[in-house]
């Protein structure tokens, strides 16, 4: 199915607007993937081995996961296992409905293995999200798989009244995840990154514990940090963390910086605004991760993301200290059995490191 992929869906993909691929896929995993029938054809093509491995009190199938962004409005939950994946981040989720910003948003760098996005949050807000994973849950379609949520501010809300924003989406989304993902690093939202500010992050910090905390059923919190604040910036909002006590944190969200590109078309998509995920990211994101384990002592789950396209780089963020990784770019350039590809890739590198389980092998390049 590898090849089919190369030589005759990818080909027709690419000759069609991102956006417009990207729903496509959608539709088909949100029709037969959330099937019965759907699950078992998809899974006997790309399902993953177990490679099992405990983080936040849940057990994972494996580390890998799928980022936010892929699945915003959390349409298609049951496909993403059949896909190889041991759990999915839907969202980004606001309080309100939004339709993000204008068309064109997303582009593709087909040489640089890389997607430049400004989706800017489009979703239909929190209350209706909610109700239809309400509804998902009372039918028996919600997954055996961990669920993230991934939180992001209102556009319309100023930052001065974020941290009531969050809560309230937080709230609102409570019983619908596993864990989840305050967004305060996405480059698509005006003046959101300002948000990493201590006193505006630790206001945010603050009141979502403490919502948090009021619960019956206690469930992790974590923050997703930008790849181009300075090692400085994100100590200090490592240090912030802490603190406040939450339980780990997501590195990194994608970045407005641009590499060389490698042919015109990625010239072209380079140029326009937003957000770059993909192979360039990977360099950056991994400094990160070193950055924060060895700040933490290992002692702060951290979700790797950013270039995680092969057992290489899977392998790397793991040894760099990441407990859990994610992708999303990988599987627009790669296809569906990326994820397969990734696990078999990660588990054949445990055997031979004579590690006995996967978790052995987070940071040990710090040994």
């Amino acid at each position: 199915m590898g090849i089919a992929w190369k030589l005759l869906a990818q080909p027709s993909l690419r000759l069609i607007d991102s956006e417009r691929a990207h729903s496509a896929t959608m539709a088909i995993l949100s029709t037969f993937g959330e099937s019965s029938l759907g699950q078992r054809v998809i899974n006997r093509l790309y399902g993953a081995p177990e490679l099992p491995i405990e983080v936040f009190g849940k057990l994972f199938h494996h580390p890998l996961g799928l980022a936010a962004g892929f699945d915003k409005k959390a349409k298609a939950l049951l496909s993403w296992s059949s896909l190889g994946f041991s759990w999915t981040e839907y969202g980004g989720i606001t309080r309100y409905p939004q339709e993000g910003n204008p068309k064109p948003r997303m582009f593709r760098a087909n040489k640089n293995h890389a997607l430049v996005n400004s989706m800017g949050f489009n979703n239909p807000g929190a209350t209706k999200v909610r109700d239809e994973l309400k509804i998902r849950k009372s039918n028996g379609r919600w997954p055996k798989s961990p669920v993230a949520a991934n939180i992001g501010r209102s556009k319309k809300v100023s930052n001065q009244f974020a941290a009531d924003d969050y809560c309230s989406t937080l709230n609102s989304l409570y019983d619908y995840a596993d864990f989840f993902v305050l967004n305060i690093s996405s480059p698509n939202t005006e003046k959101l990154r300002d948000l990493q500010e201590l006193e505006s992050l630790s206001n945010i910090l603050n009141k979502c514990v403490n919502l948090r905390n009021n619960k019956e059923i206690y469930k992790p919190l974590l923050v997703k940090v930008s790849p181009d604040s300075n090692d400085d910036q994100i100590l200090d909002t490592v240090a912030e963390i802490k603190k406040h006590k939450l339980d780990g944190i997501v590195a990194t969200n994608t970045t407005i910086t641009r590499p060389v590109p490698l042919s015109t078309q990625s010239r072209k998509a380079f140029s326009n605004t937003g957000g770059l995920s993909g192979r360039p990211l990977h360099n950056r994101s991994i400094e990160v991760i070193d950055l924060i384990y060895q700040e933490t002592d290992g002692n702060l789950p951290i979700v790797g993301v950013g270039g995680i396209e092969s057992k290489e780089t899977a392998w790397n963020a793991i040894t760099s200290g990441a407990s859990l990784i994610q992708l999303y770019s990988a599987l627009v350039f790669n296809g569906p059995s990326v994820a397969s590809s990734i696990v078999k890739g990660l588990k054949k590198n445990t055997k031979e490191n004579n590690f006995s389980s996967i978790s052995e092998a987070i940071g040990y390049k710090h040994i």
